[in-house]
């Protein structure tokens, strides 16, 4: 594998790059049909032959288990749906009954499978706590600015499922990703599919514009893979592209922090010289990986704090504003002063790592 490039957030270039969608080559995109069982084929009311059923001399509390929901009746007829949810929406994978946007993004397949699957390590294995995700815009584009770390980025996935599942308006985060993302195998398609996109600055801020929720982790791979002993303290933020880009686009930055990724894994050493040989940016030596084998690739299961800082407005600023490094520079130190603070914040508060 090539050694893992880093494009940088502020670049600007154009990229004139196919958007892989969910046809083959050469279709057109389908419509997205939506999520459960399609009411198109339903039988309109009053359509059906004969007479409808005389119930009036039912024997009383007959169907009771049914109406209220307790009894087998309801719970058949749930998994009735349930099994004709699962049917329709395999029909439509097949059958290619759906859509994706020009980013590849699968919003089906990924309120109803992706978000499946995290959720239990989200909720049941990290146990993650959310707090302030009403600071999140209920419409319109904002850029989401969080800390990164764990040696993998499990983080970027939780605050995904955080926003996903929290938001009193149901919002989606499109994440911004490494380039090492998109050429791995599986992993590259899975991401676009769940709506990530290469991180530059062209892609964000056509999200933004296009009024949605994005999520950038300034640190890159030098906060992810920064040793145990910096846990929690933060790497350079770059050169700003990310405050260039929400001045562009006008839309709030709302700074993100989060605590217990940090000791998932706890990073003790790096094999420089084999990340080399694999193309990655590291290759982390934990107390349990690589000398357990896969199960040291277990992450330990740390409890987690998600909190959502005050939006900054920067729909204020003149256009030109942007271009302005000293303005820039100010807002990435206001934003990264802000996840510091409150990451120290959620530390002294937390009683344990795991509990």
């Amino acid at each position: 594998m090539a050694d893992a490039k880093v494009i940088p957030f502020d670049d600007d270039r154009s990229r004139a790059r196919r958007r892989p969608g969910g046809r083959a080559d050469g279709e057109a995109a389908a419509v997205r049909a939506l999520p459960g069982p399609q009411q198109g084929h339903q039988e309109p009311e009053g359509s059906r032959e004969g007479p409808a059923p005389d119930t009036a001399g039912e024997a009383p509390g007959a169907d009771v288990g049914a109406e209220d929901g307790t009894g087998a009746g309801a719970a058949a007829g749930g998994w009735e749906k349930r099994l004709a949810g699962g049917l329709a929406f395999l029909r439509r994978r097949i059958t290619g009954d759906y859509e994706v946007d020009e980013f590849g993004y699968d919003e089906e397949l990924t309120d109803q499978v992706l978000m499946s699957l995290l959720r239990p390590l989200y909720e049941k294995y990290f146990r993650v706590e959310v707090k302030g995700v009403e600071n999140i815009p209920a419409e319109g584009g904002a850029l989401i600015v969080a800390n990164h770390s764990g040696t993998l980025p499990l983080d970027g996935l939780m605050m995904q499922v955080a926003v996903h599942d929290h938001h009193p308006a149901g919002r989606h985060l499109r994440l911004l990703a490494a380039d090492l993302v998109f050429v791995l195998p599986v992993v590259n398609e899975l991401a676009r599919k769940a709506g990530h996109t290469l991180a530059c600055a062209e892609d964000a801020e056509r999200l933004l514009r296009s009024g949605e929720i994005v999520g950038v982790m300034p640190e890159g791979f030098k906060g992810i893979g920064k040793p145990f002993g910096e846990r929690y303290k933060l790497q350079r933020f770059g050169r700003g592209g990310f405050v260039s880009t929400a001045l562009r686009a006008g839309v709030p930055i709302v700074p993100c922090s989060i605590v217990g990724a940090e000791e998932i894994y706890p990073m003790v050493g790096n094999a420089k010289t084999l990340a080399r040989v694999l193309g990655f940016p590291y290759f982390p030596l934990t107390p349990t990986f690589p000398w357990l084998g896969p199960l040291g690739a277990l992450p330990l299961p740390t409890k987690w704090t998600i909190q959502f800082g005050e939006p900054i407005p920067t729909d204020s600023y003149a256009p030109e504003a942007a271009e302005d490094p000293m303005l820039m520079f100010n807002l990435t130190d206001q934003v990264r002063e802000q996840i510091q603070h409150t990451l120290y914040k959620l530390l002294v508060q937390r009683r344990s790592v795991f509990f």
